[in-house]
C-alpha cells in the first residue's frame, strides 16, 4: 500500500492571512523523505490554495510523482500540458463547496470527458477520474478509456462506527473488486484519517491512498515528517 500526500491544505493556512508561509513546496519535500510515494495538490479555479506557481515549482522538485487534481475545463488543460504533472486526477468543482463533495459523474459528462482524457493521454500524462464507488459510474470510467481511479471515500470517512459505516465500507469493496475486474488500477481518498484509514488500507485492490487534511492537521501538532511517518506505519499494516 502507498501512500499520496496531499500538501493543499499547507496553502490554505499560508492563504488565511495572505502570508508567505506555509510552504507547501517545503511540506512536499519533506513528505517525500519521510516516505511518501507521491505528491498531490487540486489547482482550483478560484485558486483558494494551491497557486500556478506552487504548480510550477512542485514540477520541478517534486522526486516521486506528482498528482495535479483539477476540473475537466479548457483552462485546465492548457495548465496540465504546460507543467506535465505525471498524473492529472479529474475531480468535480463548484465554487461553492468547501472541499470536493463527491466523485465526477462520468455518467452524464461522458461525451465530454472522452475527447477530453484522449487530449491529456495524448500529451503523455497518465489521466485518473475521482469517482464514487458506484458500479456504473467505474463501468464508464473504463468505457472512457482511463486506467486510473481514485474511489471517493468520503461518504465512509463521514460516518461514525456502526451498520451505516459498514455498509458504506462493503461498497467501496464492491467497487474496487469490479474495478479490479476491468483491469482498472485504484486508488482511493477523501476524509480518511489515523482513526478510519485501516479498513479502506485492509482491501487488497486499492494499491494507493490519498491523504491530505488529517496529515497536515496532525503535522501542527507534530511536524510533517512524523505526521507522515504514522500514517504509513499505519497503512503497511495491510
Amino acid at each position: 500500500m502507498k501512500l499520496a500526500v496531499n500538501v493543499d491544505h499547507f496553502a490554505t493556512i499560508r492563504e488565511a492571512r495572505h502570508s508567505h508561509e506555509p510552504e507547501p513546496i517545503l511540506a512536499a519535500l519533506l513528505a517525500e523523505q519521510a516516505g511518501a510515494d507521491g505528491i498531490v495538490c487540486h489547482l482550483r479555479g478560484d485558486r483558494r490554495h494551491i497557486k500556478e506557481r506552487d504548480l510550477k515549482v512542485l514540477r520541478e522538485v517534486v522526486k516521486t510523482k506528482l498528482n495535479l487534481e483539477m476540473a475537466a475545463t479548457e483552462e485546465m488543460k492548457k495548465i496540465a500540458f504546460s507543467i506535465k504533472p505525471d498524473i492529472v486526477s479529474l475531480v468535480p468543482e463548484r465554487e461553492e463547496e468547501l472541499t470536493t463533495e463527491g466523485g465526477l459523474d462520468v455518467l452524464s459528462n461522458e461525451k465530454h470527458l472522452t475527447p477530453f482524457i484522449w487530449d491529456i493521454k495524448k500529451a503523455g500524462i497518465k489521466v485518473s477520474i475521482f469517482v464514487d464507488p458506484d458500479l456504473k459510474q467505474i463501468e464508464v470510467c473504463h468505457k472512457v478509456d482511463v486506467t486510473l481511479i481514485e474511489l471517493n471515500t468520503g461518504k465512509y470517512a463521514d460516518l461514525k462506527p456502526g451498520k451505516e459505516r459498514q455498509e458504506a465500507l462493503a461498497e467501496i469493496k464492491k467497487a474496487a473488486e469490479r474495478s479490479h475486474e476491468l483491469g482498472l488500477e485504484i486508488h482511493a481518498g477523501h476524509g480518511l484519517d489515523y482513526k478510519n484509514v485501516l479498513p479502506v488500507a485492509a482491501i487488497p485492490e486499492i494499491k494507493e491512498l490519498s491523504i491530505g487534511f488529517s496529515i497536515v492537521a496532525r503535522s501542527a501538532m507534530v511536524g510533517i515528517e512524523k505526521a507522515v511517518k504514522e500514517m504509513i506505519a499505519l497503512i503497511e499494516k495491510y
